[in-house]
């Protein structure tokens, strides 16, 4: 949703009406995930995509029509469907899509540019077809879906999948309807301990991922606005200055160093969090010390596992950009698998 909010602005500052459609189901291949959206105006400029390029005509069509009516509709594309394959869903899966007015925008755009996380529920089958209720992460509600006793089951389960950042359609079949659950959360911080040259392209591909990239370097030769102009933070500063309290749970910690000044203290405070991701450079053999060090320090066995080392898929590429390629391969295996 995030890198639709410039094109939402400008079509509303032009007047415009958005349409917006949000895969809802998938069954079989299906080239794009729930919660995929794309967006449509009424003068038909669009953005974003559900399903790679193959039902997009489609739905565009069903947007300008929902613009016209202010009714959402649900629709379904597969390959048993003869319209279906004519616009092109020819790769034996099947999706559903939701296409809605644009509504609660607002909120939505405050919560998404302020960092600060937001469940919506969305009714997409039973009576109230697109109804809505957003959902803080302490239980604040906004909107509703027709009934207080929906809302406040609804609430509790969407809190949950909040929690971890889970999008989903989540079934009530005592209330004869279906929700789509979206969880809009803060983008995943990479913290980058060490300004060298592998973080160069490690922050130029994980801003391409979405993700905020955090550069740490107590060299301020290293860590310059010159070598990183589009970081997120650069911090002049040793990780253990900057890194206590700030990895949660969807965080991630590369160590790129291999100089124990910099990335034994990086370490020491990652194995002590919830970080979802510890990766460290060196040889195997650099490694291996590395371990020992901070076995003699007290970690156990099952902590130091948690570190990837050394750090990335082994993708057999040496250049700055092909290390940088496997650490975020790696990440998002991990984040995927987790």
């Amino acid at each position: 949703m995030q890198e639709l909010i410039p094109h939402i602005d400008t079509w509303l500052a032009r007047g415009n009406a958005i349409a917006t459609a949000t895969v809802v189901r998938t069954m079989g291949s299906s080239p794009r995930p729930v919660g995929a959206k794309m967006i449509v105006s009424a003068s038909q400029s669009l953005a974003g995509s559900v399903s790679g390029g193959c039902v997009e005509g489609a739905v565009i069509e069903a947007c300008q029509t929902v613009l016209s009516s202010g009714q959402a509709r649900l629709l379904h594309f597969g390959v048993a469907d003869e319209a279906a394959w004519e616009v092109g869903l020819a790769c034996g899966g099947e999706i559903d899509i939701l296409v809605e007015p644009l509504t609660h925008y607002a909120l939505i755009r405050q919560a998404i540019t302020s960092e600060q996380p937001l469940a919506s529920a969305t009714l997409i089958t039973g009576p109230g077809l697109g109804k809505k209720l957003l959902i803080t992460p302490d239980g604040v509600c906004h909107g509703g879906l027709g009934d207080p006793v929906w809302d406040e089951r609804i609430r509790r389960d969407a809190q949950t999948l909040l929690t971890h950042t889970i999008t989903k359609v989540v079934e009530y079949p005592d209330l004869a309807c279906s929700v789509l659950i979206e969880s809009f959360a803060p983008a995943p911080r990479l913290f980058m301990v060490g300004a060298v040259h592998i973080a160069i392209s490690l922050d130029t591909l994980a801003r391409i991922l979405g993700f905020h990239t955090v550069i740490i370097d107590p060299r301020a030769t290293f860590a310059s606005r010159e070598r990183f102009p589009h970081a997120h933070e650069l911090h002049v500063a040793w990780p253990d200055e900057v890194l206590p309290g700030r990895l949660d749970a969807r965080s991630c910690l590369a160590v790129l160093t291999h100089d124990p000044k910099l990335d034994d203290p990086a370490l020491r405070v990652a194995l002590n969090s919830p970080a979802g991701y510890i990766g460290a450079l060196g040889s195997s053999k650099t490694h291996t010390k590395r371990l020992a060090r901070l076995h003699q320090e007290g970690f156990s066995a099952e902590q130091l596992a948690r570190i990837h080392g050394p750090i990335g898929l082994p993708l057999g590429g040496k250049r700055p950009e092909e290390i940088a390629l496997s650490i975020l391969a790696q990440i998002v295996k991990m984040q995927h698998e987790r």
